[in-house]
């Protein structure tokens, strides 16, 4: 736990990014519980549950900047792994709404019962039980990431070729669940969750809990990913980056090295996944969209590769402005969000983490 926290040493940015996180985790849901509505530091519900959201997206990037920054892999599959972790949270979230469905069925979920499956699929066995979710939500993601890369690492895919095997699986994984025959809910995936652990997830207190649990969950994600990149394995991580050739002439085992940080990175997105669900109440195969995965890749470019804070911000920025755009304006948000990208490409090439950089450099 203490060389957890002495890879922060000397990392400026990542310290101020911490400590925002954890001020926010406990004046975001005191604003919520404590101070009363009609006050103008009041935050609605809606907006701790939006922040939550943030916040999952936030991990997300730093799982994508740790294998595109340090490893050089340019993953555009990552929202497969996002989506797997939150279909895990989401069986078990099925689960708990037993006999309280529409269809009265204490074991079958409301889709099930309508496409007039009789018996509960052997997949979905165990996830009533929690522990077994949340190891769910790490195995899953992480056998597929070991799958894929254990094939693409040692047939030595490289570069654009293994971005598109990425997406390939991603957009597989979206077409398969869309259908009714795989037992996910089909297109409309799963959704009308009750309770989580016994908590209604239409309380304040619950959605609080959720808001805690993200912030931590993300504080975890970057300290464990600053470890890894401080580490021995993190240095050759970035000589594989730079120069794979010469690593592996040296005799480093490069396929193995590329399979651990690709694995620990599609845990940490199932990760984010497993929270994300019961902040928005629903599951569906479109997070598996290739878009989604693009997406991803833009946060991590708009806030800064290689600095891992700069993936946490830039999702911040980046989810935020979408969000404000579309509201103010409804029909020409994407135009709106499309300059942003433009604009950073053009002045800041190396993210907004490049701003934070320079000002270190002055100093």
């Amino acid at each position: 736990m203490i060389s957890l926290f002495a890879s922060l040493r000397g990392d400026r940015a990542g310290i101020i990014l911490l400590i925002l996180l954890l001020l926010a985790t406990v004046a975001v849901p005191v604003c919520n519980l404590v101070v009363p509505e009609n006050s103008p530091v009041h935050i609605s519900t809606f907006t701790m549950a939006l922040l939550g959201k943030y916040l999952c997206y936030a991990l997300l990037a730093i799982s994508v900047d740790l294998v595109w920054g340090y490893l050089g892999i340019l993953s555009l599959g990552h929202g497969a792994f996002f989506a797997l972790g939150g279909y895990a949270m989401g069986m078990y979230l099925m689960r708990q709404i037993g006999d309280r469905g529409v269809y009265g069925n204490p074991l079958l979920p409301d889709f099930m019962v309508f496409l007039n499956w009789k018996d509960l699929p052997w997949f979905w066995h165990g996830f009533d039980m929690f522990w077994f979710t949340l190891l769910m939500v790490l195995i899953v993601p992480a056998l597929l990431a070991i799958v894929v890369g254990w094939f693409a690492f040692r047939s030595r895919v490289t570069g654009v070729y293994l971005s598109i095997i990425t997406q390939a699986m991603t957009y597989a994984l979206m077409l398969a669940f869309f259908r009714n025959e795989m037992g996910f809910g089909g297109n409309n995936g799963l959704t009308d969750f009750k309770d989580l652990l016994g908590f209604s997830l239409q309380s304040d207190s619950t959605r609080a809990g959720l808001f805690i649990a993200s912030a931590l969950a993300l504080a975890f994600g970057y300290i464990s990913c600053r470890y890894i990149t401080r580490s021995r394995l993190g240095q050759a991580a970035l000589a594989i980056r730079d120069q794979e050739a010469r690593l592996r002439f040296i005799g480093y085992r490069v396929e193995n090295i590329k399979l651990w940080i690709f694995t620990f990175s599609a845990m940490l997105a199932g990760l984010a996944g497993a929270l994300y669900v019961p902040q928005v109440g629903i599951i569906n195969p479109t997070e598996f969209s290739p878009l989604n995965s693009i997406e991803m890749v833009v946060w991590v470019a708009v806030g800064g590769r290689a600095t891992l804070y700069g993936a946490a911000v830039g999702a911040l920025l980046v989810n935020y402005a979408k969000s404000f755009l579309t509201v103010t304006f409804p029909d020409a948000w994407l135009f709106g969000l499309g300059a942003i990208f433009v604009l950073v490409t053009l002045f800041l090439p190396k993210g907004v983490a490049g701003l934070f950089k320079k000002q270190e450099a002055h100093r």
